[in-house]
């Protein structure tokens, strides 16, 4: 008899040992996924430095915990004789956190994150600390507006998929990954075929407004940089070549503000050619003859603008600007993400840590009311008018304008009305794959303001902190250049870039055809791709038109004219300055033309070589990186020696990927 209830005994608890496996292994994943965590707090606590206090189980979780308790109790005390051991089989089950909840008050207008909190609830996530990474911020508030349901399926139901949570943090852990978060080949780029060789026996005058924007050179530096060739669009010759200063003779005063500098030299990738070079020189303002500036930063905080080399990258690069500035100046801050708001009403830069405090508090979330914004950061700047300062506008953005005014031309023409009450535009543009430049150019050259590209901390440096003076304070507007070339001597000309400046004839001496506008010290170059007479040709003359004068012995005449118009900032009469370009100015061979031209003109090749190479030829990246490398020179700040690198990278980049589905 004692051995029958021994047996008994034993296979009763056999039977209870497989239930509570059987309960364990088919409890619904959501709460096995619990009982991992559980069991890995304590490793979790000694890495991470924020751990969350474990919270009491759901209802539903008790419910269950508690029958099968009461089921162990029974069964335990009908059969005394059971193994201690057999009880381990069938472990309770560990209480799972609770659903968390919407925070609603981490979001505010105008994209600002409020303070972190001291004190926080057990089993809530503790509020984002100010300045936390971006990806730990945003995983934080889905994990927090993840809505779990109430209802679970049964004990005993067979194992579900994976839970809408999961399959949401799933999907921002890969969304996050790098080069994975960024879209490909969505990009728009202001530009236009390269111009061609024009005849100049029948159009001999050439007009465009200069271009002292930088954008195009960082952009593709950035490309590069990810080892993929830039789409030939994003390609703006002269916006390469301008991206490095050139030690061109400045002008005396700034009631002349301008000198041109001009040379000739042969053309290195095609013999026969010769390039002309006009530069032009900027006066330098003094810093203590600088006028105020009165600036209203509208920055995107859209949730496009969330990754690192976003909204972060502006953040640090606004910081910087604001160190340049004066205790005299005022800033104001307007955000927009799907409702724009005034961050930071303007406030004199002697309050600099009120101004970089609520920088640092900006965070990305919402859709993109870009043109409400930018009426609220105009509004800000007429009210904050200074009508002995500069009065500007800096819109910082990835150019993804979804939401609101969409149409180019509206916003353009919005610009232009602004523009004429003395209020300018700076257009800062980041990120890629998605980046706007088309719409970031067309702002910016309505706005007499410059579009730079920020792709690292140091390209914000350069632009924000070495070149403050020349980005936020023109010293001539509605710069124009008129080149008349003498079919005496010239043949054909090509201007190289400028595709998106050029301008009509009769635009030179209308003062009101908007230009481009030159601040302080800066420096802007034009290169000419000329056939002289008797040269090479490319353009074959037609068989009923006048023939072209017989070539013989050189001419000591003119290669061409230089007009040059511009205005004061505060003057809306232009000013006209002349310069010949005569044999004087002339190179018999490459090596012996100006360092300066030299390298512009490498930089140039390099440019029209990611175009296609048209009118390049045979001359490939080695020949690029013996012209830089040769007339690199003085290069303090490292600009050339990069643009070597850029050079060689080239050479291995491959094609651009190919858009994802």
């Amino acid at each position: 008899m004692k051995r029958t209830r021994y047996l008994l005994a034993a296979s009763l608890a056999c039977i209870v040992a497989g239930s509570g496996a059987y309960l364990h292994l088919m409890r619904p994943p959501q709460l096995q996924r619990a009982q991992l965590q559980v069991a890995a707090a304590p490793v979790e606590q000694k890495v991470a430095s924020n751990d969350v206090a474990q919270a009491p189980s759901t209802v539903q979780e008790k419910r269950e915990s508690e029958g099968e308790a009461r089921l162990r109790t029974h069964i335990q005390t009908a059969t005394p004789a059971a193994k201690p051991n057999q009880e381990a089989a069938a472990p309770p089950v560990a209480a799972a956190p609770p659903p968390a909840k919407p925070n609603a008050e981490n979001k505010v207008a105008g994209g600002i994150a409020p303070q972190a909190s001291s004190t926080r609830a057990p089993g809530r996530v503790p509020a984002p600390v100010q300045g936390m990474a971006p990806l730990v911020d945003g995983r934080s508030r889905l994990a927090e507006r993840t809505d779990h349901s109430s209802t679970r399926p049964p004990p005993l139901a067979f194992a579900q998929p994976m839970g809408r949570a999961d399959a949401l943090l799933d999907h921002t852990r890969r969304e996050h990954v790098p080069d994975a978060s960024e879209p490909v080949g969505r990009d728009k780029f202001a530009n236009a075929p390269e111009n061609a060789f024009k005849i100049a026996r029948d159009v001999p005058v050439s007009t465009f407004s200069i271009d002292v924007d930088t954008a195009s050179y960082a952009f593709v530096r950035g490309q590069l940089n990810r080892n993929i060739l830039p789409p030939p669009a994003s390609v703006r010759t002269e916006e390469l070549i301008n991206y490095f200063p050139y030690a061109y003779e400045a002008p005396a005063s700034a009631n002349e503000p301008f000198r041109a500098n001009v040379a000739v030299f042969p053309n290195p990738w095609a013999e026969g050619r010769k390039l002309i070079r006009v530069g032009i020189k900027g006066y330098a303002l003094q810093q203590a003859n600088r006028p105020r500036a009165n600036l209203v930063f509208l920055i995107d905080t859209s949730g496009s603008m969330e990754p690192q080399n976003r909204l972060p990258l502006v953040k640090q690069s606004l910081a910087m600007l604001v160190t340049q500035l004066q205790p005299e100046d005022r800033i104001a801050i307007v955000t927009y993400a799907g409702n724009a708001g005034t961050a930071l009403e303007p406030t004199s830069v002697s309050e600099k840590a009120k101004i970089l405090a609520t920088i640092d508090r900006l965070e990305a979330h919402g859709s993109t009311a870009g043109a409400e914004g930018i009426r609220q950061a105009y509004a800000l700047a007429e009210q904050n008018f200074d009508a002995g300062g500069v009065n500007r506008v800096i819109l910082a953005t990835d150019g993804d304008f979804n939401v609101g005014i969409t149409n180019p031309d509206e916003l353009k023409g919005f610009v232009e009305r602004q523009r004429e009450k003395g209020i300018f535009l700076s257009v800062l543009g980041v990120g890629a794959g998605n980046y706007n430049d088309a719409l970031a150019q067309s702002l910016a050259q309505n706005g007499n303001g410059v579009a730079a590209y920020i792709d690292t901390i140091n390209e914000a440096r350069k632009v924000l902190v070495e070149e403050a003076s020349s980005t936020l304070f023109p010293i001539g507007k509605d710069v124009k250049i008129q080149v008349e070339f003498n079919p005496a001597t010239v043949a054909e000309y090509r201007l190289i870039g400028y595709e998106t400046r050029l301008l009509n004839r009769a635009d030179f001496a209308n003062d009101k055809v908007d230009a481009g506008d030159v601040g302080s010290g800066q420096t802007v170059t034009a290169l000419y791709d000329i056939v002289p007479v008797g040269g090479p040709r490319v353009v074959d003359d037609l068989r009923y038109g006048a023939q072209a004068p017989a070539s013989g012995a050189p001419s000591q005449a003119e290669y061409a004219f230089v007009k040059i118009r511009y205005k004061l900032p505060r003057s809306d009469q232009s000013v006209l300055i002349t310069t010949p370009i005569d044999r004087a100015s002339e190179h018999g061979r490459f090596e012996d033309a100006p360092l300066d031209a030299r390298f512009a003109t490498s930089v140039a090749a390099f440019a029209e070589i990611l175009r296609g190479g048209k009118h390049t030829g045979q001359f490939g990246y080695d020949d690029v990186l013996r012209i830089a490398s040769a007339a690199r020179g003085d290069d303090p700040y490292g600009y050339r020696s990069e643009f070597l690198q850029l050079v060689r990278a080239a050479k291995t980049a491959s094609a651009m990927r190919p858009l994802r589905p």
